[in-house]
């Protein structure tokens, strides 16, 4: 198997990683016979689900008002609602927020590495400009300052994937989600640090130093949005943008404290946005409450002239009244139950409390097999990566890190057969999710993160090269709940709900039915109406 692939890693312009391609030898068999056994109960029309304009939701709801807040009152700390009702009642200014945000990076952001690039002029020029008008005419941000993960382009200012490999790209095109943003007022002060090319779940970059986990300087700050995550949980911004392609919106959110919402696939344009995996990624929010994630969500969802798979539907806010009469919750075991900690175990245990005390009932399901799943969603994304950045690795020589190298050499061994039935096996399987772990209930609750914030030691080791099998086990253990979400297609949010016994907080995970974000945002809003786990600063922001 190794010898095979190193032969097509040849074919396709670079010198593989022999070590890599033997310890991945297992993995590839085998997926290749899960995928191949599966893709063999197929029925012959099973055809892949359709990329073009258009093509239409499973379920959606009409494009709705701009957010609703009956019984409107002050609940959260830097919440994004909370900053957009000072601005519309006067009670700070534009200007005022984005000052108090360059301040803020400017005394923590040493330690911390949340910020690739300040960009305080315009953001300045911007703010007084806001100032000037009436807090009517501000729109849904009003002035309120946000930040972008590095992958999204602004025409003009570069946008460099945490790669080397693109130091110094600058794009001609501004991305569409971030013309939304604009559009609504909001105001852009920077660029955020990544992960390389967005693959590491703990945001680790071999290129620059370690950013740090605002709870603890010797934790890991999830990834591979984590300058995302930072600089929320810092009080940078109360809005910042990641992307997900197996949990690149959720881990650094749950990691940090904060709610993240990785919305249905397609739910988000994603025009001028760099792609990882066209089938997989996903633009989402991060921010600190469920209703935080609503506001942005109405500004984002809709058709994107620049992405033809982008659904033509917006989003309507639901009520957050905090009652869950009537919404049943399946809580699945098996594989969801297995290898969670103990501390994790009991703050799960409290989320079912809380939501049962706001009115859902709880059901007990079980999970599908999720080895399929996962070894989908491994299959696809290493194929649409290592098939993007493939001629990059022969156009501009070996400057990328060994742990991304070694998550995309696999890609290369897979046929393309393999590939085009792990896309015909979408549906089906997502179906089969659905019916065993949601089935009559409403939406699930997982684990976000099985066990507890790894220390940067933990997935350095000190070097990946020296122990890659100890460091690949703790991304495993990491990703367990939410790799395979992604290749589902659905939506899923992730909320803080209590914190270990070293002070990192842990997670939540709610998944819903496709197009169902409202009842995750609701679900979540309940909760956090009987938990203040969002609203709390970490000592590396005090």
């Amino acid at each position: 198997m190794a010898d095979g692939a190193a032969t097509i890693a040849r074919l396709a312009g670079f010198e593989p990683d022999a070590g890599a391609l033997c310890r991945y030898g297992g993995l590839i068999a085998d997926t290749i016979e899960r995928v191949s056994a599966a893709a063999a109960a197929l029925p012959d029309e099973a055809e892949p689900e359709p990329l073009a304009p258009g093509r239409p939701p499973v379920t959606a709801p009409a494009p709705g008002p701009p957010v609703e807040r009956p019984g409107y009152e002050h609940r959260g700390i830097g919440d994004l609602v909370d900053t957009v009702h000072d601005l519309l009642t006067g009670t700070t200014r534009p200007s005022a927020l984005v000052e108090a945000a360059i301040d803020a990076v400017n005394a923590r952001d040493a330690e911390l590495g949340a910020i690739v690039a300040l960009e305080a002029g315009p953001a300045r020029a911007r703010a007084r400009e806001l100032d000037r008008r009436r807090a009517a005419d501000r729109g849904a941000m009003a002035g309120a300052p946000y930040a972008r993960k590095d992958l999204f382009y602004r025409a003009g200012r570069p946008a460099e994937c945490g790669a080397a490999m693109r130091a110094g790209h600058v794009p001609e095109v501004t991305a569409s989600v971030l013309g939304r943003l604009d559009g609504a007022n909001g105001i852009d002060i920077g660029r955020l640090a990544m992960a390389e090319f967005a693959m590491s779940p703990t945001g680790l970059n071999a290129h620059t130093a370690h950013p740090r986990n605002p709870w603890s300087a010797d934790h890991v700050p999830g990834g591979s949005s984590s300058g995302s995550a930072i600089a929320v949980a810092a009080g940078y911004v109360p809005l910042a943008l990641g992307t997900d392609t197996g949990g690149s919106v959720r881990h650094p959110a749950a990691m940090c404290g904060l709610t993240g919402l990785k919305p249905t696939a397609g739910r988000i344009g994603r025009g001028g946005v760099w792609p990882l995996s066209s089938t997989l990624d996903c633009v989402g929010p991060i921010a600190r409450s469920a209703r935080d994630c609503a506001l942005a969500l109405q500004i984002l969802a809709g058709a994107d002239p620049a992405d033809p798979t982008a659904a033509p539907v917006g989003f309507a806010a639901p009520d957050l009244t905090g009652d869950l009469s009537g919404v049943t919750v399946a809580v699945p075991g098996g594989y969801y139950a297995e290898q969670v900690s103990p501390s994790v175990a009991a703050a799960l245990d409290r989320v079912k409390d809380h939501l049962a005390e706001a009115g859902a009932r709880l059901v007990a399901t079980a999970p599908p097999d999720m080895a399929l799943v996962n070894a989908l969603a491994h299959l696809v994304l290493s194929v649409e990566a290592s098939s993007r950045l493939g001629p990059e690795f022969a156009a501009r020589g070996p400057a990328i890190g060994r742990q991304v190298r070694d998550r995309l050499e696999p890609g290369l061994a897979y046929p393309a057969t393999l590939y085009a039935n792990a896309l015909r096996l979408r549906r089906p399987v997502r179906e089969a999710w659905l019916a065993a772990c949601i089935g009559e209930a409403d939406l699930a609750l997982i684990p976000a993160i099985p066990r507890e914030v790894p220390t940067i030691a933990e997935t350095t080791a000190p070097h990946p090269a020296d122990d890659p099998e100890a460091v690949a086990a703790v991304i495993g253990h990491v990703t367990r709940a939410t790799r395979g979400i992604n290749y589902l297609g659905l939506p899923a949010l992730v909320a803080p709900c209590g914190r270990d016994d070293a002070g990192l907080p842990i997670a939540f995970q709610l998944v819903g039915r496709p197009f169902d974000e409202a009842r995750l945002i609701s679900v979540a809003d309940a909760f956090q109406r009987h938990d203040d786990s969002h609203t709390r600063r970490p000592p590396l922001a005090r």
